[in-house]
Formats: C-alpha cells, sequence, structure tokens
C-alpha cells in the first residue's frame, strides 16, 4: 500500500500500455491495456482488444469514469461536493434520511440480499465492529511497538448495533436510513466487486466486447482474448500464493470467459500485536480475525457475488462453506489452508489452465 501511495503521487490519472502482440488475423484489432490508480484505494486494469489506439483509450477513460463514481458513492471516509454517498449515510445515522443515488439503493438492496443468502457472515451494517478494528491496525501500523487490540467487552457492545434490519431503504423516495444512532456501514466487503461487475456490463453494452477489468484483484472476464493466430482462447487469470516467500507466486491459471475471480487473503492487510498477525477479516461470530484459511478464491460470473462470497467462505469452516458452494450454481472455490493445503470444489478443476 504504501508503494501504491508513492505512485499516486506521480501518476494523476492514466498510463496507457500498448502490447506488443500483433493484430489478429480474424479481425483488425489488437490487444491494449490501461492502468490507473487512483480508485478504491488500489490499482485498476483494463485489458481488452480495440480497433486503434484512439478507440481503446475511449473505452478506458469510460470504464474510468464508471469506476469513479462508484468510488466516490461507495466511499466511507471522504466526502465529495455535491455528492451523498455511504459517509454521508453513516454521518446521518439516528439522524435522518439521506436522499442517494439509484446506484447506492441497488447496491444496498443486493447487499441484504448476499448477508441473508450467507446467514449474516458478509454485512454491511458491521461497520461498527470493522472501525474499531481499522483504528487499532492503523494505529498499530504507525507504531508498532504500541500495538494493541480492540478491547473485546467494547466489540461486543458495538456489536449489539450491527442489525442490517435497521438500515431502512425507501426506493421511492430514493433514501436510506441507519435507525440506530451508533450504526454505521462499511461495505468493503462487496464493493470492489459489485462495482466491477456494472462497469464490465456497462462496458459491453458500449461496444467493448473482448476484455478484462481488474479492480484490486476483483477480476471479471467478458468475451476471449486472442492467440498468435488470431483463435479465440479464454483470458488466463493466475490466482496469488497467499505465502509470499515462496517462489511460486501463482496457485493455479484459470481459463476464464465471462466468470470473475475474486480471492480474500490474510496477506494483504494486517498488523501484529505481541508477535502475532492479525489481519482485517473479521469473523461475525467471533468478532475477531478468521483463523481457518491463509486466503479463498471465489469463482462465477457475477464479480459482486463473487467478491460478497469470498469473504463469506473465509468465515465458516472448510465444511460449511463447501457445502454452501457446492448448492450454488455456477460457483466454484479455492481453499488454502494456513498449513498451504489446498482443496477445491467439484467444478474447479475443470477450470485449471492446461
Amino acid at each position: 500500500m504504501d508503494y501504491l501511495g508513492r505512485i499516486k503521487a506521480a501518476i494523476l490519472l492514466l498510463i496507457m500500455i500498448i502490447s506488443t502482440l500483433s493484430a489478429c488475423s480474424v479481425n483488425s484489432e489488437k490487444r491494449y491495456e490501461a492502468t490507473f490508480l487512483e480508485l478504491f484505494d488500489t490499482a485498476s486494469v483494463i485489458v481488452g482488444y480495440a480497433e486503434s489506439e484512439e478507440e481503446f483509450s475511449e473505452y478506458s477513460r469510460k470504464a474510468y469514469d464508471e469506476l469513479k463514481v462508484y468510488n466516490e458513492l461507495f466511499d466511507i471516509y471522504n466526502d465529495y461536493e455535491g455528492v451523498n454517498n455511504i459517509k454521508t449515510i453513516n454521518d446521518n445515522a439516528g439522524i435522518k434520511p439521506v436522499k442517494v443515488d439509484q446506484k447506492i439503493i441497488d447496491f444496498l438492496m443486493y447487499s441484504k440480499i448476499m448477508c441473508e443468502k450467507t446467514d449474516g457472515k458478509v454485512n454491511v451494517a458491521f461497520g461498527a465492529v470493522l472501525s474499531l478494528w481499522h483504528d487499532h491496525r492503523t494505529a498499530g501500523l504507525d507504531n508498532p511497538e504500541k500495538a494493541t487490540l480492540p478491547d473485546y467487552e467494547e466489540l461486543k457492545e458495538r456489536n449489539l448495533h450491527t442489525d442490517i434490519d435497521d438500515m431502512v431503504i425507501d426506493e421511492e423516495a430514493s433514501t436510506v436510513y441507519l435507525k440506530d444512532p451508533e450504526m454505521s456501514l462499511d461495505v468493503g466487503a462487496i464493493a470492489k466487486g459489485y462495482a466491477v461487475e456494472k462497469v464490465a456490463l456497462f462496458m459491453q453494452e458500449e461496444g467493448f466486447k473482448n476484455g478484462m477489468i481488474s479492480v484490486g484483484g476483483n477480476v471479471r472476464t467478458f468475451g476471449n482474448k486472442f492467440d498468435e493466430s488470431g483463435k479465440e482462447i479464454p483470458w488466463s487469470v493466475g490466482i496469488q500464493n497467499p505465502d509470499l516467500s515462496s517462489d511460486e507466486k501463482t496457485l493455479y491459471v484459470l481459463n476464464l470467459s465471462g466468470y470473475s475471480l475474486v480471492t480474500s487473503g490474510i496477506y494483504e492487510r494486517y498488523y501484529t500485536v505481541n508477535g502475532k498477525q492479525y489481519h482485517h477479516i473479521i469473523n461475525p461470530d467471533t468478532l475477531m480475525p478468521t483463523e481457518y484459511f491463509a486466503s479463498i478464491s471465489i469463482v462465477c460470473q457475477d464479480s459482486g457475488m463473487a467478491d460478497a462470497l469470498s469473504t463469506a467462505v473465509f468465515n465458516m469452516p472448510y465444511e460449511e462453506g463447501c457445502k454452501m458452494v457446492e448448492e450454488l450454481d455456477g460457483v466454484e472455490a479455492l481453499w488454502v489452508f494456513p498449513d498451504q493445503t489446498m482443496k477445491y470444489s467439484s467444478g474447479f478443476q475443470a477450470m485449471i489452465k492446461d
């Protein structure tokens, strides 16, 4: 994250990287790639095929603009002039309903569905608990010698203010109201994947037929890529090894066309207290970081669902998570355990690139 912070200061908007692949023999399109670094506090990458650099630049500009809208709407930390976002909703908890963009209404309605589907294992109303962990993690990273854990009694008290039914959505008035003044929304478990899905669908409507979008590792593919002979083949997407000390940086490369891949792991955001690492994925049952796995990867068509499920399954024992995945059509998963052993769902192996 520090590295991204440094390059954010140097690069304000967009880096165009033009691939050296030759034009495909079946059409005149070439492969291009664009990277930008300002949104969702991570790196975003657009890859795809277009007739010219100018055409691709227009596609990537549209993708950037659309992602920027979601980034501002879903932000829980920052205000934007003329925008009522998730932070605005939190700031008015127990005070008044907030009129918001339809995109927020749709997103929060979807979040309620995913909360119910996962029996509360992914809950956007869990912000009161997550914010306490966030404050301790930030303080611990700033001053490692004085890093502390949240008081468990305070965690339990805050957990009394995480009932998603206290989030009142008035679709007709386009308002959201948090009835509990101590409640707050934290959408980090779903927001990036949901935004990626919506932008991928938007780009296809705009005529961008063969592409891949990745926002902080939330990957959505559509159409195909082309080999050097011009043959259509699936996109190749790697799953990161959660053991960052290993020489093997990728566990598997998957063949994906029209599918999403999202991985949740313990290796990205964590801090250390008394020699033990505490990561950012908090189990709503224990109010502590989940210790079942090193990472969970979910593959399915919808990137929002993949994002939500990667957190939900991470917070379930293997048997429970496996049962849920196997009961969902078109969903596959890879479990990586703390000892680096792995298990995967019944249809996962068929997606592995030869």
